[in-house]
């Protein structure tokens, strides 16, 4: 994620797509092959608007190499300093093209995983903690740079059958960057962490803020909640996105002693595994064979 104020960026790129609703029919059907459900998943906010190109495209569209991915027309490569990704896709449901180029350079590696279950079948690693990100963009015509990150989660299991639901979020602050992930899971103990990050990649974990509860998304009710410091009031500064079963937003809130502006994203796995919910995803995440 990239922020300046008046741009935002995310790009996510899936390997056996977990929110793909084709994904989730391969899997009812039997044992699906994660390599024929893969997507670059790019959401670009701005003042001219918000575009989302989050196309699944199967096997014969995927190349990797130990420093390459390539999903279709778009690409990821690392030369051992940045991560450069070349975007190339057709945005949905309104076509419009989506071309450029991004670089998430890390201010350093943080090699340290954590568990988000108790049965450690749940791992987020957060690779690049603070990076610089320089945005590129031929359609639509924009370029900005700032601050973001890059992080990776994996699992052995689908994401329904082990949480209920997440927030998790991140800010920069003058000291380095906090992170929080807040976990209901179904079963066992979910993760709760407050982690600081300096420039350097260190981690210090942290004793977590009280949680407090945030207003509800205005169109698709998803409930949303943060850490706050004692005598300090979380606020949602902007919603970024209100889908059925997932929330990004702007918050403001109180951590280590310093007031954050948090990118915050909260997830409801009972609303993405409803059937409702996966025969309205296809409008969003088409799929093409090749």
């Amino acid at each position: 994620m990239s922020d300046d104020g008046a741009h935002g960026l995310t790009i996510i790129a899936m390997l056996g797509n977990v929110f793909s609703p084709y994904y989730a029919w391969s899997r009812r059907r039997g044992q699906p092959d994660p390599l024929n459900h893969c997507a670059l998943n790019v959401a670009l906010y701005g003042q001219g608007g918000k575009r989302w190109a989050m196309t699944e495209r199967g096997r014969k569209a995927l190349h990797q190499t130990a420093s390459r991915l390539e999903i279709g027309p778009s690409h990821v490569s690392w030369d051992g300093n940045a991560l450069s990704i070349e975007v190339n896709e057709i945005t949905a449901p309104i076509p419009s093209r989506l071309r450029g180029r991004v670089r998430v350079i890390p201010a350093a590696l943080n090699p340290r995983e954590f568990e988000l279950d108790s049965a450690g079948r749940h791992i987020w690693w957060p690779i690049a903690p603070i990076s610089r990100v320089e945005v590129a963009f031929e359609k639509p015509d924009l370029q900005w740079s700032g601050q973001g990150y890059f992080d990776s989660n994996r699992g052995e299991e689908p994401l329904e059958d082990a949480f209920e639901c997440w927030d998790w979020s991140r800010a920069n602050t003058p000291s380095g960057t906090s992170m929080l992930y807040d976990v209901t899971a179904r079963s066992g103990t979910g993760a709760s962490l407050a982690l600081r990050f300096n420039a350097a990649g260190e981690v210090e974990e942290c004793p977590a803020p009280p949680r407090v509860r945030l207003p509800t998304t205005g169109i698709w009710r998803i409930k949303r909640g943060t850490q706050c410091e004692p005598g300090y009031q979380a606020r949602v500064v902007e919603t970024l996105e209100d889908t059925p079963f997932y929330a990004r937003s702007l918050v403001e809130t109180r951590l280590f002693g310093e007031t954050a502006t948090c990118v915050h994203e909260s997830l409801s796995l009972d609303r993405f595994a409803s059937p409702v919910v996966q025969l309205m995803l296809p409008f969003r995440m088409p799929r093409v064979s090749g």
